[in-house]
Protein backbone atom coordinates (compact mmCIF):
# COMPACT_ATOMS: atom_id res chain seq x y z
CA UNK A 1 0.00 0.00 0.00
CA UNK A 2 1.68 3.33 -1.23
CA UNK A 3 1.38 5.81 1.08
CA UNK A 4 4.39 8.41 0.68
CA UNK A 5 2.46 10.42 -1.87
CA UNK A 6 -0.55 11.27 0.63
CA UNK A 7 1.93 11.96 3.45
CA UNK A 8 4.02 14.57 2.14
CA UNK A 9 5.16 15.40 5.70
CA UNK A 10 7.09 12.38 6.12
CA UNK A 11 9.89 13.63 4.00
CA UNK A 12 11.25 15.59 6.24
CA UNK A 13 13.92 14.36 8.50
CA UNK A 14 15.19 15.82 11.89
CA UNK A 15 17.27 14.58 14.34
CA UNK A 16 16.59 16.58 17.49
CA UNK A 17 19.41 17.40 19.99
CA UNK A 18 21.81 15.64 21.30
CA UNK A 19 21.72 12.17 18.92
CA UNK A 20 24.45 9.92 18.83
CA UNK A 21 24.78 8.12 15.37
CA UNK A 22 27.09 5.54 17.28
CA UNK A 23 29.31 2.85 16.25
CA UNK A 24 26.15 0.70 15.89
CA UNK A 25 23.28 2.44 17.39
CA UNK A 26 21.30 5.64 16.42
CA UNK A 27 20.64 7.17 19.63
CA UNK A 28 18.11 9.84 21.27
CA UNK A 29 16.56 10.62 24.02
CA UNK A 30 13.40 11.30 22.17
CA UNK A 31 10.78 9.47 20.54
CA UNK A 32 11.76 7.67 16.91
CA UNK A 33 9.69 7.56 13.98
CA UNK A 34 10.88 5.70 11.01
CA UNK A 35 9.41 6.22 7.93
CA UNK A 36 8.22 3.56 4.88
CA UNK A 37 10.86 1.49 2.88
CA UNK A 38 14.08 3.00 4.57
CA UNK A 39 17.09 0.90 5.41
CA UNK A 40 18.82 1.38 8.42
CA UNK A 41 22.01 -0.47 9.18
CA UNK A 42 22.36 0.60 12.66
CA UNK A 43 20.37 -0.38 16.08
CA UNK A 44 17.31 2.04 17.24
CA UNK A 45 17.44 3.62 20.86
CA UNK A 46 14.69 5.90 21.73
CA UNK A 47 11.63 6.77 23.87
CA UNK A 48 8.22 5.35 22.23
CA UNK A 49 10.00 3.77 18.51
CA UNK A 50 7.70 3.62 15.15
CA UNK A 51 8.62 1.66 11.60
CA UNK A 52 6.37 2.27 9.18
CA UNK A 53 5.52 -0.60 6.41
CA UNK A 54 8.06 -2.41 4.49
CA UNK A 55 11.62 -1.10 6.32
CA UNK A 56 14.35 -2.51 7.54
CA UNK A 57 16.41 -2.23 10.12
CA UNK A 58 19.93 -4.55 10.87
CA UNK A 59 20.73 -3.73 14.10
CA UNK A 60 18.29 -4.21 17.70
CA UNK A 61 15.75 -1.88 18.45
CA UNK A 62 15.34 -0.59 22.26
CA UNK A 63 12.13 1.43 23.28
CA UNK A 64 12.02 3.07 26.98
CA UNK A 65 8.04 3.43 26.13
CA UNK A 66 6.10 1.56 23.34
CA UNK A 67 7.00 -0.17 19.98
CA UNK A 68 5.28 0.25 17.06
CA UNK A 69 6.63 -1.98 14.15
CA UNK A 70 4.03 -1.51 11.07
CA UNK A 71 3.62 -4.74 8.23
CA UNK A 72 6.07 -6.65 6.45
CA UNK A 73 9.13 -5.09 8.31
CA UNK A 74 12.04 -6.33 9.10
CA UNK A 75 14.09 -6.43 12.61
CA UNK A 76 17.81 -8.05 12.30
CA UNK A 77 18.36 -8.27 15.88
CA UNK A 78 16.19 -7.80 19.21
CA UNK A 79 13.39 -5.96 20.08
CA UNK A 80 13.38 -4.84 23.66
CA UNK A 81 10.32 -2.75 24.96
CA UNK A 82 9.90 -1.06 28.35
CA UNK A 83 6.03 -0.87 27.83
CA UNK A 84 3.57 -2.06 25.37
CA UNK A 85 4.56 -3.77 21.49
CA UNK A 86 2.15 -3.31 18.36
CA UNK A 87 3.57 -5.43 15.17
CA UNK A 88 1.33 -5.53 11.88
CA UNK A 89 1.34 -8.28 9.55
CA UNK A 90 4.26 -10.13 8.74
CA UNK A 91 7.05 -8.74 10.77
CA UNK A 92 10.32 -10.79 11.17
CA UNK A 93 12.02 -10.18 14.13
CA UNK A 94 15.76 -12.02 13.58
CA UNK A 95 16.19 -11.65 17.28
CA UNK A 96 14.41 -12.07 20.28
CA UNK A 97 11.46 -10.11 21.27
CA UNK A 98 11.01 -8.74 25.20
CA UNK A 99 8.31 -6.74 26.15
CA UNK A 100 7.42 -5.14 29.54
CA UNK A 101 4.15 -4.41 28.53
CA UNK A 102 1.32 -5.61 26.72
CA UNK A 103 1.78 -7.19 23.31
CA UNK A 104 -0.39 -6.85 20.07
CA UNK A 105 0.27 -8.64 17.30
CA UNK A 106 -0.57 -9.84 13.59
CA UNK A 107 -0.92 -12.51 11.35
CA UNK A 108 2.20 -14.22 10.49
CA UNK A 109 4.94 -12.81 12.47
CA UNK A 110 8.15 -14.11 12.45
CA UNK A 111 10.48 -13.73 15.90
CA UNK A 112 12.93 -16.29 15.39
CA UNK A 113 14.35 -16.45 18.98
CA UNK A 114 11.16 -16.27 20.85
CA UNK A 115 9.61 -13.49 22.89
CA UNK A 116 8.89 -12.97 26.44
CA UNK A 117 5.34 -10.41 27.30
CA UNK A 118 5.16 -9.60 30.85
CA UNK A 119 0.99 -8.16 30.18
CA UNK A 120 -1.79 -9.23 27.23
CA UNK A 121 -1.05 -10.73 24.67
CA UNK A 122 -3.80 -10.08 21.86
CA UNK A 123 -3.21 -11.54 18.25
CA UNK A 124 -4.69 -8.70 15.64
CA UNK A 125 -3.53 -6.55 13.35
CA UNK A 126 -3.06 -3.45 15.19
CA UNK A 127 -3.73 0.22 13.71
CA UNK A 128 -1.77 1.19 10.53
CA UNK A 129 1.25 2.74 12.06
CA UNK A 130 0.72 5.34 9.34
CA UNK A 131 -2.57 6.90 10.98
CA UNK A 132 -0.65 6.26 14.40
CA UNK A 133 1.88 8.67 13.73
CA UNK A 134 -0.78 11.02 12.25
CA UNK A 135 -2.32 11.05 15.67
CA UNK A 136 0.63 11.56 17.52
CA UNK A 137 2.54 14.06 15.85
CA UNK A 138 -0.87 15.66 15.93
CA UNK A 139 -0.91 15.61 20.03
CA UNK A 140 2.96 16.05 20.32
CA UNK A 141 2.81 19.28 17.84
CA UNK A 142 -0.03 20.57 19.82
CA UNK A 143 -2.22 20.90 16.23
CA UNK A 144 -5.43 20.83 16.76
CA UNK A 145 -6.30 19.61 12.91
CA UNK A 146 -4.71 17.32 10.94
CA UNK A 147 -4.22 19.84 7.96
CA UNK A 148 -1.75 21.97 10.21
CA UNK A 149 0.35 19.18 9.99
CA UNK A 150 2.83 20.13 6.87
CA UNK A 151 2.64 23.64 7.42
CA UNK A 152 4.05 22.97 11.00
CA UNK A 153 6.91 20.43 9.96
CA UNK A 154 7.89 23.19 7.60
CA UNK A 155 8.57 25.90 10.55
CA UNK A 156 11.17 23.30 11.90
CA UNK A 157 13.35 23.88 9.83
CA UNK A 158 13.03 27.83 9.98
CA UNK A 159 12.83 28.09 13.45
CA UNK A 160 16.31 28.39 15.97
CA UNK A 161 15.29 25.85 17.96
CA UNK A 162 12.81 22.82 17.81
CA UNK A 163 10.61 21.91 20.69
CA UNK A 164 11.85 19.70 23.57
CA UNK A 165 9.09 17.05 22.46
CA UNK A 166 10.06 16.59 18.48
CA UNK A 167 10.76 13.49 17.89
CA UNK A 168 13.41 12.11 15.73
CA UNK A 169 11.57 11.39 11.84
CA UNK A 170 13.80 9.36 9.45
CA UNK A 171 11.99 9.70 5.88
CA UNK A 172 10.49 7.11 3.94
CA UNK A 173 12.84 5.99 1.15
CA UNK A 174 16.09 6.92 3.40
CA UNK A 175 19.15 4.75 3.46
CA UNK A 176 21.11 4.83 6.76
CA UNK A 177 23.97 3.15 6.39
CA UNK A 178 28.37 2.75 7.77
CA UNK A 179 29.12 5.46 4.56
CA UNK A 180 25.65 7.76 4.19
CA UNK A 181 23.09 9.04 5.93
CA UNK A 182 21.22 9.67 2.79
CA UNK A 183 17.48 11.56 2.36
CA UNK A 184 15.07 12.81 -0.40
CA UNK A 185 14.54 15.82 0.82
CA UNK A 186 15.80 18.04 3.97
CA UNK A 187 17.73 17.22 6.99
CA UNK A 188 17.76 19.12 10.22
CA UNK A 189 20.40 18.21 12.80
CA UNK A 190 19.86 19.82 16.48
CA UNK A 191 22.67 21.19 18.61
CA UNK A 192 25.34 19.09 20.38
CA UNK A 193 24.80 16.49 17.89
CA UNK A 194 27.36 13.65 17.07
CA UNK A 195 26.60 11.88 13.40
CA UNK A 196 29.53 9.14 11.52
CA UNK A 197 28.86 9.24 7.68
CA UNK A 198 28.52 11.36 4.43
CA UNK A 199 25.08 13.40 5.10
CA UNK A 200 23.23 13.64 1.61
CA UNK A 201 20.13 15.56 1.28
CA UNK A 202 18.30 18.07 -0.61
CA UNK A 203 19.36 20.86 1.83
CA UNK A 204 20.82 20.51 5.52
CA UNK A 205 20.88 22.40 8.21
CA UNK A 206 23.31 22.13 11.45
CA UNK A 207 22.72 23.91 14.33
CA UNK A 208 25.17 24.49 16.87
CA UNK A 209 28.29 22.31 18.46
CA UNK A 210 27.61 19.24 16.26
CA UNK A 211 30.14 17.16 15.04
CA UNK A 212 29.68 15.29 11.76
CA UNK A 213 32.66 12.59 11.15
CA UNK A 214 31.93 12.76 7.03
CA UNK A 215 30.95 15.45 4.36
CA UNK A 216 28.17 16.98 3.70
CA UNK A 217 26.79 16.77 0.18
CA UNK A 218 23.54 18.88 -0.18
CA UNK A 219 21.88 19.46 -3.82
CA UNK A 220 20.20 23.18 -2.93
CA UNK A 221 21.70 24.55 0.47
CA UNK A 222 23.61 24.29 3.46
CA UNK A 223 23.94 25.95 6.88
CA UNK A 224 26.41 25.17 9.29
CA UNK A 225 25.96 26.26 13.22
CA UNK A 226 28.35 27.98 15.16
CA UNK A 227 31.08 26.19 16.60
CA UNK A 228 29.97 22.63 15.11
CA UNK A 229 33.22 20.76 13.02
CA UNK A 230 32.72 18.92 9.96
CA UNK A 231 35.49 16.05 9.45
CA UNK A 232 34.96 16.04 5.37
CA UNK A 233 34.45 18.23 2.69
CA UNK A 234 31.06 20.61 2.21
CA UNK A 235 29.46 20.29 -1.03
CA UNK A 236 25.90 22.46 -2.39
CA UNK A 237 24.45 23.54 -5.58
CA UNK A 238 23.16 26.64 -4.20
CA UNK A 239 24.44 28.33 -1.31
CA UNK A 240 26.53 27.53 2.17
CA UNK A 241 26.37 29.76 5.21
CA UNK A 242 29.44 29.07 7.86
CA UNK A 243 28.86 30.69 11.35
CA UNK A 244 30.98 31.42 13.84
CA UNK A 245 33.52 28.89 15.07
CA UNK A 246 33.04 26.22 12.61
CA UNK A 247 36.03 24.04 11.57
CA UNK A 248 35.58 22.53 8.31
CA UNK A 249 38.64 20.04 7.73
CA UNK A 250 37.90 19.49 4.11
CA UNK A 251 37.18 22.10 1.25
CA UNK A 252 33.63 24.05 0.46
CA UNK A 253 32.31 24.02 -3.22
CA UNK A 254 28.93 25.78 -3.70
CA UNK A 255 27.86 28.98 -5.73
CA UNK A 256 28.10 31.47 -2.94
CA UNK A 257 29.73 31.12 0.19
CA UNK A 258 29.31 32.98 3.34
CA UNK A 259 31.93 32.80 5.91
CA UNK A 260 32.45 34.32 9.15
CA UNK A 261 35.89 35.57 10.03
CA UNK A 262 36.11 33.42 12.82
CA UNK A 263 35.49 30.07 10.88
CA UNK A 264 38.04 28.15 9.92
CA UNK A 265 38.09 26.26 6.27
CA UNK A 266 41.34 23.37 6.10
CA UNK A 267 40.60 22.47 2.44
CA UNK A 268 39.96 24.76 -0.96
CA UNK A 269 37.37 27.08 -1.40
CA UNK A 270 35.38 27.15 -4.88
CA UNK A 271 32.21 29.73 -4.99
CA UNK A 272 32.20 30.89 -8.18
CA UNK A 273 29.12 33.14 -6.97
CA UNK A 274 31.39 34.89 -4.52
CA UNK A 275 32.65 34.73 -1.23
CA UNK A 276 31.12 37.10 1.86
CA UNK A 277 32.63 37.53 4.78
CA UNK A 278 30.89 38.19 7.58
CA UNK A 279 32.45 40.42 10.40
CA UNK A 280 32.04 39.94 14.52
CA UNK A 281 29.40 42.11 16.00
CA UNK A 282 30.80 45.12 17.04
Amino acid sequence: MEQTGDHDWIKACILPDHTELQERTLKTGQDIVIGEKCRIDYGLYGNDVVVCEFSKINGDIVAGGDARIDNWCEVNGDVVVEEDAYLGEGVKIQGKLVVKGDLDIGDNVQIERGFEAKGWISIRNPMPVIIYIVMYLVAVLGIEKEEELSSVLEKLFGDDETPDETPLMIPAGAVVNMQTFSVPERMSVGTGCRLHGNIRAGSIGIREETTIFGSLHARESASIGRGSVIHGDVQSSGDVVVEQEVHILGSVSCQCLTLHEDARVDGIIRAPGGLKIERRAA
